[in-house]
């Protein structure tokens, strides 16, 4: 199926080449490619796969991009997929997507809805979904990629698309990176992306400027204690209590240590200690999550866990301070103000002033920030994905619609790929340079 799919998706464009539109971002072009994009789409979607495990995608956009003319190199950062397009002298502008897919189960009722299982790194059998919409961002992007080829007369530089892998597991882009990303290929002016988005209608995109992902941080702290009978306290020294009292504490960390303009997050996900009912036990274990978007505030934060953490276990008695320990770092995106603007008014002038709105900053994790940390300016958009009908009942009615990482979250597939295609095109062509 995969090599049919990028087969007639190339003759389909040739046709279209032949037509009297030939903008590669307009309406035209994009519904010219669609129903090769569709069939791309769920072909995608009915073959997911976790994070660096990602052999069959990588190898379907790969050859996808070869067809199209791309000089392509893969099993970068492992399985990342590079694929180089030169076009004359001009800016060199890259344009990311993500191959991997989640450990859910899917529950959309959808036809071609993921029948996926497999292990995962712990041996566990685990079913597999795109939840997160990787796979509409991987078939615009193959997308962009076809119009961007058939349509050289309009654009002049390089362009240097890449399929990153392990987006999910925030290790993608740095392996990518550390593998020669930025040395070994052409090292661009520019870094765009977009992600499909749950809070909005298929047909419009917004945008963030500034701070849009936060810093990212795991936090486990072991609590020690001396266990003991239930009904005899007085010979214990109780982990669990002193567990209580630090979860409590750290709530004040945001509450009474920061600005309240300053957002910042730390939740306590898991706590456990313990066997049975009348038995106090050694020790308990922490899990939290820490989120933030700046620098100072992310050091604060994790200073302030750890000292309330070792302040609690001292009044509590412990026999030994806390192991506090860090783990799944990832930084927050920071969206180039100048390059955001550019991008806003090229939306704009694209689809309307109406279906391009600015959105609030989100908490949840994002590895593109990594490209922006290597120095080059960097900026990702958003799409919409809800079905409108769908979505202003909800908005009337308060119901909340299944978000991004839910069992059933299914995008409105053709209106959105169609948006993110327009968009992620006319950016691109406004960024490279001209005839």
């Amino acid at each position: 199926m995969k090599r049919c799919v990028i087969a007639v998706l190339l003759c389909s464009v040739a046709v279209f080449a032949a037509g009297a539109d030939k903008s590669p971002s307009s309406t035209a072009a994009v519904d010219a490619i669609l129903p090769q994009i569709e069939a791309l789409y769920i072909d995608l979607h009915l073959h997911p796969e976790l994070s660096f495990h990602e052999q069959r995608t990588a190898a379907a956009l790969a050859e996808g991009l070869r067809k199209l003319g791309f000089d392509v190199t893969t099993g970068v950062g492992k399985l990342g997929v590079v694929g180089v397009l030169k076009n004359g002298a001009g800016p060199t502008v890259m344009l990311r997507t993500e191959l991997d897919a989640l450990p859910v189960k899917e529950q959309t009722g959808l036809a071609y809805a993921s029948q996926v299982t497999t292990y995962n790194e712990s041996g566990v059998e685990v079913p597999v979904m795109h939840a997160c919409g990787h796979d509409v961002h991987m078939s615009a992007w193959m997308g962009t990629a076809t119009l961007l080829s058939q349509a050289r007369d309009q654009w002049r530089g390089t362009l240097v698309l890449i399929g990153q892998p392990a987006e999910e597991t925030v290790g993608g882009a740095a392996a990518m990176l550390k593998d020669g990303l930025f040395t070994r290929f052409p090292k661009p002016d520019y870094v765009i992306a977009f992600h499909d988005d749950s809070d909005l209608p298929a047909g419009t995109v917004g945008f963030i400027p500034g701070y849009s992902h936060a810093n990212v941080d795991s936090v486990d702290i072991i609590i020690y204690g001396k266990g003991g009978h239930g009904a005899m306290p007085q010979t214990t020294i109780d982990p669990v209590v002193i567990a209580a009292r630090t979860v409590l504490s750290l709530q004040t960390i945001v509450s009474r240590e920061l600005d309240p303009r300053d957002p910042a997050v730390i939740t306590v996900g898991s706590i456990h200690g313990g066997t049975k009912h009348n038995i106090i036990p050694d020790q308990v274990h922490l899990q939290l999550t820490v989120r933030s978007y700046q620098p100072e505030t992310r050091k604060h934060l994790l200073a302030s866990i750890e000292r309330i953490a070792k302040a609690e276990s001292e009044a509590g008695g412990a026999p030994k301070p806390p192991l506090v320990e860090y783990s799944d770092a990832s930084d927050s995106v920071y969206n180039d103000p100048k390059l955001t603007e550019r991008v806003v008014a090229t939306l704009r002038r694209r689809l309307g002033d109406d279906k391009v709105v600015q959105m609030p900053p989100k908490m949840v994790a994002e590895d593109f920030s990594e490209y922006g940390k290597a120095g080059v300016p960097a900026m990702m958009f958003f799409v919409g994905a809800v079905n409108p009908a769908k979505y202003q009942a909800a908005k009337a009615s308060g119901e909340r619609l299944p978000s991004l990482h839910s069992s059933l979250f299914a995008p409105d597939v053709k209106p959105t790929l169609e948006t993110a295609m327009e968009a992620e095109t006319a950016v691109m062509l406004d960024l490279l340079g001209k005839p």
